[in-house]
């Protein structure tokens, strides 16, 4: 089986957390980790498992304007025109039975602040016609520009390994 992880990322945080879910995956399914750039620039992925994910900004996904802002917050190169609203937005819908997950960063702190890119993220996989294998899960950074929050690096890897094996499962009963 085959996994294929997408995500945006401005300060670095967002593309840990992907590795680390990838590295939880690997355990179990072929995997790759793309950032959204580079998956835009590929064909529709033929995977078992499509993991996306991407930084809250402004209560749900980015936008050009949000990822603009961003750039001028750090010296690493951020991409501004396509983020993973835009990507999912261009994307084709898919065959009955594709898989997905979503993931998102966001602030832990204050713990009542609203939005989530992963549950947006979510949302627009199922339009597009996947069915999610987990709800849709945040992982934490302490400011806007990180670090990730304790533990989230484990708890992600966990994660991974619990997206394959809900994968094998699933494969097994359909």
């Amino acid at each position: 089986m085959r996994a294929r992880v997408v995500y945006e990322s401005m300060f670095g945080n967002t593309s840990a957390i992907a590795e680390a879910i990838a590295e939880g995956i690997s355990a179990h399914v072929t995997v790759e980790v793309l950032d959204v750039t580079t998956a835009a620039q590929l064909p529709e992925p033929t995977v078992d498992l499509l993991v996306v994910g991407g930084p809250t900004h402004v209560f749900g996904l980015s936008r050009a304007r949000t990822r603009r802002d961003a750039a001028t917050r750090t010296t690493a190169t951020v991409a501004v025109d396509t983020g993973i609203r835009e990507w999912l937005d261009s994307a084709l819908p898919v065959p009955e039975g594709a898989r997905a997950a979503a993931f998102g960063t966001r602030a832990a702190h204050p713990r009542w602040l609203p939005g989530s890119a992963a549950r947006g993220i979510g949302r627009r996989l199922r339009g597009l016609g996947y069915r999610l294998v987990s709800e849709p899960t945040d992982f934490h950074v302490e400011a806007m520009t990180g670090p990730l929050s304790d533990g989230e690096l484990a708890r992600a890897r966990r994660w991974g390994a619990q997206l394959a094996a809900e994968l094998e499962h699933s494969k097994q009963y359909s």
